[in-house]
């Protein structure tokens, strides 16, 4: 039975001459800047370390796909914009993923199926995911050069909409939908992914914040000892179970803070004065800043509070930020230093927009946490090709998804002869020569 998708089709005609397609064109890719990525892939060895971790319990005799090229090819397939397993049923044959992967384009074996990518996900056990996550997070402090003075990693959530009954997934009545709420951190200065966890639906605890961030302390500090790290959130990872431990452990903090009639009263003086100056001059906005101790009753004593307050002919907005960082001025806690974390958003748009790591449908949620880990993987491929981009060039500052359209979906023919493999890339390329700076800069280390 011949396919429907091999039967030719038709255009309308230009010049007079009619004009026919099929799909018949051989091996031409067009995805030909998957290249590239593989080039990516070998430099930070993603793929290796990530298989190094997990058992495999399978005959080595009989293994057609090694772990690490199962891996490999996940990877990549997200980073190229296909994020669903289901694509490697036809990305398997592609001469480009196969090249990228380590295999010849025609007598090499196909790159793995759906089903074994499927089988993979669902095999590691909690012990080893674990043990993934700390890949990750090695992976970020070798991406400096040298142990840095200071660190600041900003820690949030977001809402991953369920799409059945899976396991973890809660109805959120602040998002108005059935959902996980993963963790992410990131060191929002470099735009670097720390950690992605995998967690319900709900508002994390203090006690939860806290675990978390004594194990993604504990495996940078093994790497990076004297570095001092700053802890940054919003108003609900200020729990005192989180600042607690920050103050035993040497960590620095920002968090969030909600207002309540005792802040109110012991900024009045610095706000009424705002509100006094604002009006008499007239003037649409006009902001202030305030400082002062504060202690909760379920703090074990009073610590730093910083003010924003900014007054407008509606009326006054003011934010609070708690603290153990004893110098600079209010302005500079929250100006400088809180609102920096207003970047992970963006950072987090790209992890899941961009890279579609919402696509968490598997039932176990052991599953959905490998998933999260492929496609911060996939993220840290895309941050090595950008980062490999001069620095005056208009598109070392773009987002992912322009990357991906201007560099990785690029046709090309594929050619395997007897001693050599020829790429005919499409002649009118725009991006031909930074392709070709890229093909250079990513060439792996060594011999």
């Amino acid at each position: 039975m011949i396919e429907d998708s091999l039967l030719p089709f038709s255009f309308p005609a230009v010049g007079r001459k009619k004009i026919t397609a099929a799909f018949d064109g051989g091996r031409i890719t067009s995805d030909a800047g998957v290249m590239l990525l593989g080039q990516a892939e070998r430099r930070l060895g993603l793929a290796d370390k990530l298989a190094a971790v997990i058992a495999d319990p399978r005959n080595p005799l009989l293994i057609t796909h090694s772990l690490d090229s199962i891996f490999r090819a996940r990877i990549l397939a997200i980073a190229c914009g296909y994020e669903d397993a289901d694509d490697l049923d036809h990305l398997r044959k592609d001469p480009a993923f196969k090249l990228a992967c380590g295999r010849l384009p025609d007598t090499g074996h196909d790159l793995c199926s759906q089903p074994t990518m499927s089988r993979w996900e669902n095999a590691p056990t909690l012990r080893e995911i674990v043990k993934l996550s700390g890949v990750l997070i090695d992976l970020y402090c070798a991406s400096y050069a040298a142990p840095p003075q200071a660190v600041t990693l900003d820690i949030d959530d977001t809402c991953d909409v369920a799409h059945g009954h899976q396991q973890l997934s809660l109805f959120n009545a602040h998002y108005d939908e059935r959902c996980f709420l993963p963790i992410h951190v990131y060191d929002t200065a470099t735009g670097r992914p720390v950690a992605i966890i995998l967690r319900p639906g709900k508002t994390p605890s203090g006690e939860e914040v806290r675990g978390h961030l004594r194990r993604i302390v504990r495996r940078i500090r093994a790497h990076w000892p004297t570095t001092k790290m700053t802890i940054r959130g919003d108003g609900h990872y200020g729990r005192r179970e989180v600042m607690d431990w920050c103050e035993d452990n040497g960590v620095e903090y920002v968090f969030g803070l909600s207002g309540n009639r005792i802040l109110a009263v012991a900024v009045d003086v610095e706000a009424d004065d705002i509100r006094t100056r604002r009006a008499l001059k007239q003037m649409l906005v006009l902001r202030g800043y305030a400082q002062t101790s504060y202690g909760a009753k379920s703090w074990r004593g009073e610590r730093r509070v910083c003010a924003r307050i900014e007054a407008t002919e509606l009326g006054l907005d003011i934010r609070y930020v708690v603290t153990n960082i004893t110098t600079g001025s209010a302005e500079h806690i929250y100006d400088t230093l809180y609102c920096a974390r207003g970047q992970m958003e963006n950072l987090i748009k790209l992890h899941k927009s961009q890279l579609a790591s919402d696509r968490t449908s598997c039932r176990s949620p052991l599953a959905n946490q490998i998933r999260l880990i492929l496609h911060t993987a996939a993220y840290w491929l895309m941050l090595e090709l950008r980062d490999a981009i001069p620095k005056t060039h208009p598109l070392a500052v773009a987002e992912f998804v322009t990357l991906r359209e201007k560099l990785l979906k690029i046709g090309a023919r594929i050619v395997e002869t007897a001693s050599r493999i020829k790429l005919a890339l499409a002649t009118a390329c725009p991006q031909a020569g930074l392709f070709r700076h890229l093909a250079d800069a990513l060439q792996p280390a060594g011999p």
